[in-house]
């Protein structure tokens, strides 16, 4: 037996690179009617080695548009067929075309697509010994997602005008493509054998099977970096959002100990000039003792207050320089910049904080200390700087990647 491939026609374009063949063909718009409803989450064109829409196929004119279908006939040609033919042939999706193209895409399948003429001398020969046979429908079941049509009413009559066969039965491999489009894959017309029908079908998955594939890996691969990208901002957010409390918080303190300072100012000025006001000399020597002895308690008093007030400040400093890191960060053009941090700010600290430094050339990086050698990465983001042992200093090498 024989079988053909149809030359390109005014509604279809015949693409090939390196053996593999690509037509692109318009939907009928009764068709492609149902392309918003059906398909409305948009479907790229599969290209060649995975790759979507970057070298586009023109589209050419549709053929004239055809009248609107009355009534649905999805099972007329299962009707027609099985009253002749029986029921052992691949199963057929009784639906519409673009129901079951959109079956395929979701299934990661290519659609088998069979235009039936009855009247045809090929077909009875094709059907009983080629479709029908344990060998086809075995591989067609496994591999594709089936849909069949009369090629002389409905749907099937509008894809046998988009397609133009030049011979009884027609048969095509079809994927989605872009608007209201398909990429015809393979076209077969007249009689084949089975074991050549699988071996064209078995060809064309290998073919344009890991383009296929490719383009899903691809479009997955770019949802879960997208979705890692949305985590590392909420996460940067919320360290941002956490910088700013512990600022806004550590300012409020150094406020407060700032006005407790002054009000402590404020009292020692008034009792230094107390004993100036209630406590004057007597004119009479029998009061004497008691004056000096007012005048050394009010000394006394003083001395205490400004003593405890020299106390407050020291212990004040000295808390905050032992939660202060130092770190000092090296570029790799040997530029060095230090920032202090709070042993309780994490890695993440250090990293926010050389990415607000805008400087050129930095893009991907990790934080490494020499002695001992630690790579500080995306990993240890979570660890505080007194846990990674960088307290209370520590030199940080900046590594491009």
């Amino acid at each position: 037996m024989s079988w053909s491939t149809r030359e390109s026609s005014r509604a279809t374009r015949e693409v090939s690179f390196n053996g593999i063949v690509r037509r692109m063909v318009n939907l009928p718009r009764s068709i492609a009617g149902g392309f918003c409803r059906v398909m409305g989450h948009g479907i790229g064109r599969i290209g060649i080695g995975g790759r979507r829409d970057q070298n586009p196929i023109p589209n050419f004119p549709l053929q004239p548009p055809q009248e609107p279908l009355i009534a649905p006939e999805e099972w007329t040609f299962l009707s027609v067929f099985e009253q002749q033919y029986g029921s052992t042939h691949p199963f057929f999706y009784a639906c519409q075309f673009m129901e079951a193209l959109k079956t395929a895409e979701d299934e990661h399948k290519f659609m088998f697509m069979y235009l039936h003429s009855p009247q045809h001398p090929f077909t009875p020969s094709f059907c009983w010994e080629t479709l029908c046979s344990e060998l086809v429908v075995q591989f067609l079941n496994a591999n594709f997602v089936c849909w069949g049509a009369l090629a002389d009413r409905g749907e099937g009559l509008q894809m046998a005008v988009t397609l133009q066969p030049a011979s009884f039965p027609c048969c095509a491999v079809i994927a989605p493509a872009a608007g209201n489009s398909i990429a015809v894959l393979q076209q077969m017309e007249g009689p084949i054998s089975p074991a050549e029908l699988v071996e064209i079908l078995q060809r064309t998955v290998e073919e344009q099977g890991l383009a296929f594939g490719n383009s899903r890996a691809k479009e997955e691969e770019t949802t879960r970096a997208k979705a890692i990208e949305e985590e590392r901002k909420r996460a940067r957010a919320k360290e941002e959002e956490k910088m700013r409390a512990d600022r806004q918080l550590r300012e409020e303190q150094d406020a407060a100990y700032l006005a407790a300072l002054k009000i402590d100012k404020e009292k020692e000025k008034l009792t230094s000039l107390l004993p100036e006001r209630k406590f004057q000399k007597p004119a009479d020597s029998s009061n004497k003792a008691n004056y000096e002895k007012l005048r050394q308690d009010a000394s006394q008093k003083q001395f205490g207050k400004s003593k405890e007030a020299s106390t407050v400040r020291e212990t004040a400093n000295g808390s905050k320089d032992a939660q202060a890191t130092r770190i000092l960060i090296r570029f790799p053009n040997g530029e060095r910049k230090e920032q202090s941090f709070s042993c309780s700010d994490k890695i993440q600290s250090v990293y926010r904080y050389i990415d607000s430094l805008g400087l050129p050339g930095v893009g991907n990086y990790r934080l490494i200390s020499s002695f001992p050698r630690r790579v500080y990465s995306v990993d240890q983001m979570g660890i505080t700087l007194k846990d990674a042992g960088l307290h209370p200093k520590a030199t940080l090498f900046l590594e491009l990647l």
